[in-house]
């Protein structure tokens, strides 16, 4: 893993291609836009089943409904795919576009569904078990969980980026978005603005600054691969959690086979790579060799090898 920072934010990363609409966030907005389709044939339609309209059987079964007899566990994660109108999803989407592509790019698809999966959950827990404590609570949907744990990881990793509020005036990320949650703060504590769930922005807030924050220590990628060795039961390249960093054998994988690496050749690797992000940070992207850009695009190969889009 390459553990460094992210340059505060002043550079887009170039390497192993960069695509503006990478996998996971191009399927999110296909499954939220069609989502919202449905919901809207089936709210509308009239059609009853067993004497009561089909719009309230829907509404039951999928939104997040408060602890008691209509609350389900699967719908921690439908109620992230439904929305209230046109314009809840279309902030929603935009937000998960503009702030999303670039993390999905940088992590990797596999990384960014799982953090963007557990974000929404989390932020439904925040919205049962806490949100209670400040103010009632009613049927909730909506993606903007994840989507303020995106904001978070954005402003944390690219804190002096610009980001053009209205389209055109500049503010820095890192003071937008912490405008945006001190604004949800206040009001899920005050319980201003109701039939917003201002607490499940903030569990989804959270979840976004400890992610980030683990990630930049390496412990996102090593229980990552925890579970794919368990998954795979202890296969070869992977250590069980009784194996230090130290003591692991460290593997360079290619499609045919799996060569053993010296932790040494590793450590030299990212020495040389560090050196070229710093040159990045200084000069841009631009003033890099062929030889440096070769190195870049196979390490970001060897980190997300799942691959970051068309």
């Amino acid at each position: 893993m390459l553990r460094r920072s992210y340059g505060g934010g002043d550079y887009r990363p170039q390497f192993g291609g960069f695509s503006f609409f990478p996998p996971v966030i191009k399927g999110l907005l296909i499954a939220n836009v069609a989502v919202f389709i449905l919901q809207w044939l089936v709210m509308g339609s009239g059609l009853t089943y067993q004497g009561v309209e089909i719009s309230y059987w829907f509404a039951r079964l999928f939104y997040l409904h408060p602890l008691g007899e209509n609350f389900f566990v699967w719908q921690l994660i439908t109620y992230m795919f439904l929305h209230g109108d046109l314009m809840h999803i279309f902030f929603n989407m935009l937000m998960l576009w503009m702030f999303g592509m670039e993390i999905e790019n940088l992590w990797g698809s596999r990384k960014f569904l799982i953090f963007y999966m557990v974000a929404g959950v989390a932020a439904g827990l925040a919205n049962l078990f806490i949100a209670p404590i400040f103010t009632g609570t009613g049927p909730t949907v909506g993606a903007s969980g994840g989507v303020y744990a995106v904001l978070v990881a954005f402003a944390m990793m690219f804190p002096n980026r610009y980001v053009f509020l209205y389209f055109f005036v500049p503010v820095r990320a890192k003071y937008l978005i912490t405008f945006f949650v001190v604004l949800e703060l206040f009001n899920g504590v005050f319980g201003t603005r109701q039939g917003i769930a201002h607490i499940a922005h903030l569990g989804g807030a959270v979840i976004g600054a400890v992610w980030v924050l683990l990630e930049m220590r390496g412990v996102i990628d090593r229980m990552l691969r925890r579970f794919d060795t368990r998954r795979s039961g202890g296969a070869q390249g992977g250590w069980s959690g009784n194996t230090s960093v130290r003591e692991a054998k460290f593997y360079e994988m290619t499609p045919t086979h799996k060569q053993p690496v010296d932790e040494s050749e590793i450590l030299a690797s990212q020495k040389t790579i560090d050196e070229i992000l710093d040159k990045i940070s200084v000069s841009g992207y631009s003033s890099l060799t062929e030889r440096e850009k070769r190195i870049l695009l196979e390490a970001s190969k060897r980190i997300h090898p799942d691959g970051n889009g068309e």
